[in-house]
């Protein structure tokens, strides 16, 4: 069988796609994916645990990143697909693996996106105390529903100016932050400047008077959910109007927009104030602008903090919908999640996501705590893309150096040591997780990443398993048994191509 024939079964689920995100969506949607709350909220409990060298943790998190977009780029260009991880495990590795990674995708952002509503209503909160959550819980899945039925672009435009107000809220930050850094301006009785990262009560590298030496090391395992959503513009690459034109400059732009937007903020802020002036649950740049008197510029984070959920949400529908349409057309979703609009929408992929965005975030109003493990749980998700976006980079480059497929136009350097890195450190997440957990409560059920890594693990590996035993009948129907991956060492595992009539229905 022919490489070609090979080629349009893989891209079978491609079909109905609208090219229709240009040059200014794609480079938005690859920036704002690397700002979120993370950097906006989530930074201040890592600022206040971890001292200035947290900006070491974001540094080395960093480069890791880097490495990613760098073999997911060589994935994209090698074949661009809105099925993005779960189409390339099955290319790759077959119908077992894309079925894992597909629904483990779609748990993250399920579990990701139930946290994101409710965050919304307490931003809300902020000026406006008495308003019910659950009434912004449907407000905010009104508005990106209707964004993400209208059409690809749509969703497009919308990360967009997502995009546009969370940099501009940035760069407004570090205009800010520089002036007041080098000028060694007083803010709240304190005196800002780049001493301030040695001066800072413990050093540069607290390890005495509460603090651990490997609290910087230990962090590390919580900045990586900082980063997570950059992996987006997989998933987006199908529906580029140019993939192989914007996917190099969005991924090559990675690493300085890291530099500059992450590692840049976390810089001025130590520089700005002392670290134990942070606080969780308070965005550290509206603590910053609180100290200078500007409450004004609080207020507009404030503002940017409810955008950046959006987004979030927008993106979680955009990429759930997709996902789950790529695994419907292999047998290994529910049949109705096959359904696309006119203008190129799965909407019922996108509809079955919202339904569980909003019992969640309804069920979370009520009882806030059974949801706790739950939401620690979406990292799982994040971790285990990550990993087959390496594991695919790996295996393509193989295939490539062996002479069974032509190579991407965009390689990854350094291969294959540089993936090699980023699984080994993706492991090592998993083991910080478990022992900050165990360390973080004395009770045991208050040991939230402990108990999503020692219990949450199996208990998803089974029900998947469990799911897996049930679907596998029609997948094995649907592709004529042909389970394995497409490529062997040597050539197409299969004389011919697999059964792609199934993919046009729907």
């Amino acid at each position: 069988m022919s490489e070609t024939s090979h080629a349009s079964s893989l891209d079978a689920e491609q079909v109905g796609y609208k090219q229709s995100l240009g040059r200014r969506h794609v480079q938005m949607i690859a920036i704002g994916g690397a700002i979120g709350t993370g950097l906006f909220l989530g930074s201040a409990s890592r600022l206040h645990s971890t001292g200035p060298a947290l900006l070491f943790s974001y540094a080395f998190v960093g480069v890791i990143a880097y490495f990613l977009m760098r073999a997911l780029g060589e994935l994209v260009l090698h074949r661009a697909t809105s099925g993005a991880f779960v189409s390339y495990m099955r290319e790759f590795y077959g119908e077992f693996w894309a079925y894992m990674t597909g629904w483990m995708y779609w748990i993250n952002w399920a579990l990701t996106g139930i946290a994101e509503l409710s965050a919304v209503g307490l931003y809300v909160q902020h000026w406006w105390p008495t308003f019910a959550t659950w009434k912004t819980v449907l407000i905010s899945l009104a508005v990106v529903l209707i964004i993400n039925l209208l059409s690809a672009r749509a969703f497009g435009e919308f990360e967009f100016w997502a995009s546009v107000a969370k940099v501009g809220a940035i760069l407004i930050f570090l205009a800010v932050g520089l002036v007041v850094v080098f000028g060694r301006m007083d803010i709240g009785g304190h005196k800002a400047g780049f001493q301030n990262l040695w001066s800072n009560p413990g050093g540069f590298w607290p390890h005495t008077d509460g603090f651990n030496w490997y609290g910087p090391i230990m962090v590390m395992s919580g900045v990586v959910f900082a980063y997570a959503a950059i992996e987006m513009v997989g998933v987006a690459a199908g529906e580029m109007e140019d993939a192989e034109r914007e996917v190099p400059k969005a991924v090559n732009a990675v690493i300085m927009r890291i530099a500059v937007f992450y590692c840049g903020s976390i810089l001025l802020l130590v520089s700005m104030l002392p670290t134990s002036e942070y606080k969780a649950g308070i965005s550290p740049f509206v603590t910053v602008f609180g100290r200078m008197g500007l409450d004004w510029m609080g207020n507009v984070i404030q503002a940017v903090l409810i955008v950046a959920a959006m987004s979030s949400l927008n993106s979680g529908l955009y990429s759930t919908g997709r996902v789950l349409r790529s695994l419907g057309i292999a047998k290994q979703a529910p049949r109705f999640t096959l359904k696309m609009s006119k203008s190129g929408v799965p909407w019922a992929g996108i509809v079955m996501t919202s339904i569980v965005y909003l019992f969640g975030a309804i069920l979370n109003a009520l009882t806030p705590s059974a949801f706790e493990i739950a939401l620690e749980a979406a990292a799982l998700g994040v971790l285990f893309t990550w990993g087959t976006i390496f594991v695919c980079q790996l295996r393509l480059r193989k295939l490539v150096n062996n002479g069974v497929i032509p190579p991407s136009p965009f390689q990854a350097p350094g291969y294959p040591w540089t993936s090699y890195v980023g699984l080994g450190f993706l492991v090592y997440v998993v083991i910080a997780m478990a022992i900050s957990g165990w360390q973080s409560s004395p009770y045991f059920w208050g040991k939230t990443n402990f108990i999503v890594v020692v219990i949450g693990i199996p208990l998803i590996a089974a029900l998947l398993g469990i799911g897996w035993l049930i679907v596998r009948p029609k997948v094995v129907a649907n592709t004529g048994n042909r389970l394995g991956p497409v490529w062997s060492d040597d050539g197409p595992t299969y004389p011919d191509p697999r059964p792609t009539a199934s993919a046009h229905k729907s």
